[in-house]
């Protein structure tokens, strides 16, 4: 199949650092090529992925002359080329040129759904757009609108070294951004209570520094709570591989997580609260522990010891390795979409 695939235009593909859809397109594309298929990637200049990179030329999503000229080359493009399938990580506002064109397209959310934009988009594309969401819970609003199938992001097994055990004083790990809706703040009230060591890696956003400054890092001592700075992806294998546990006492509705799969990879059990698709990545009781607070989340701590390590790494293996990810778009492509609509524009 030919397949062009677009990713937002901020960041390359893959990220250096943060990065989390990025990181699933380059995942996607590189399993796509290895299977045999033609992929052009739309993404940011700096890109070097799996495919044919074609550069956007507008660089910041959230601007109108950025996204008309964005809109413009992918137009272009397929018409010259004749892809067998479109299929966007980015704006659907980057096909509204080609949305009424028979060529198969695939819109997937990986940030929140707003019903208006995928009832507009359905309704242009003649029944030509389907969709995917990375959980459940994220398309609860608007799986009666078109087609709609779950398939969960996921991580490269291989860049992730399974730990069948760690120490016994091992720490407890956060690692993402580090702002208020992420629950830095919560992880170390978590560890102060249960008496483990903490260490938080991510990036610190220039907004959120004075938050961050007042409720995270004031309380960072260097011992018994460390704060590292972001992490490359040796590092984050290094560090999820020797951790108790992966903390993610999240405030707001996140609709995966993909960090909460990359610590099961590594066997380390995941202890969340029970908000947006925790309840879904998490196996309550077998990969870690999902609670209402941080009560109950201090509680769990103390039976880290009835979680099977192994259990964690084959439930990623199972529904959130690099493998079973592509596997299911590529069944996507050619099952749903690919017989219901000749090639072409």
């Amino acid at each position: 199949m030919k397949i062009a695939l677009t990713a937002d235009p901020e960041l390359p593909v893959p990220p250096e650092l943060y990065g989390g859809i990025e990181r699933i397109v380059d995942m996607l594309a590189r399993g796509l090529v290895a299977r045999g298929h033609e992929v052009t990637l739309f993404a940011h200049r700096d890109s070097h992925s799996a495919g044919r990179l074609v550069p956007w030329p507008g660089r910041r999503s959230t601007d109108l002359g950025a996204t008309f000229v964005n809109a413009a080359t992918l137009a272009r493009v397929q018409f010259a080329s004749r892809f067998d399938l479109v299929h966007s990580f980015s704006r659907i506002a980057y096909m509204m040129p080609i949305l009424p064109w028979r060529v198969p397209k695939l819109m997937t959310y990986q940030r929140a759904v707003t019903p208006r934009t995928v009832r507009l988009g359905y309704r242009l594309s003649r029944g030509s757009l389907g969709f995917t969401a990375i959980s459940d819970w994220m398309m609860q609003e608007v799986k009666h609108i078109g087609s709609w199938t779950v398939i969960p992001n996921g991580v490269p097994l291989d860049t992730y070294r399974f730990a069948a055990a760690v120490a016994e004083d091992a720490p407890l790990v956060f690692l993402g951004r580090v702002e208020e809706i992420k629950g830095p703040h919560l992880a170390i009230e978590i560890a102060r209570k249960s008496g483990r060591r903490l260490i938080i890696a991510g990036n610190i956003p220039e907004d959120k520094r004075a938050w961050v400054d007042a409720h995270v890092l004031s309380q960072v001592d260097g011992e018994r709570i460390r704060y590292i700075g972001p992490v490359n992806d040796a590092e984050k294998n290094q560090l999820l591989g020797t951790a108790a546990a992966f903390l993610m006492p999240i405030l707001w509705d996140e609709p995966f997580g993909i960090v909460m799969a990359e610590a099961m990879a590594c066997g380390t059990p995941v202890l969340g609260l029970a908000r947006g698709a925790v309840c879904e990545v998490v196996a309550d009781g077998v990969t870690g522990f999902v609670r209402d607070d941080v009560v109950g989340l201090v509680a769990a701590v103390a039976r880290l010891g009835e979680i099977s390590r192994v259990a964690c790494r084959a439930r990623v293996e199972q529904l959130y390795s690099d493998q079973a990810v592509v596997e299911a778009y590529e069944r996507l492509y050619q099952a749903r979409l690919l017989p219901a609509h000749p090639r072409g524009s």
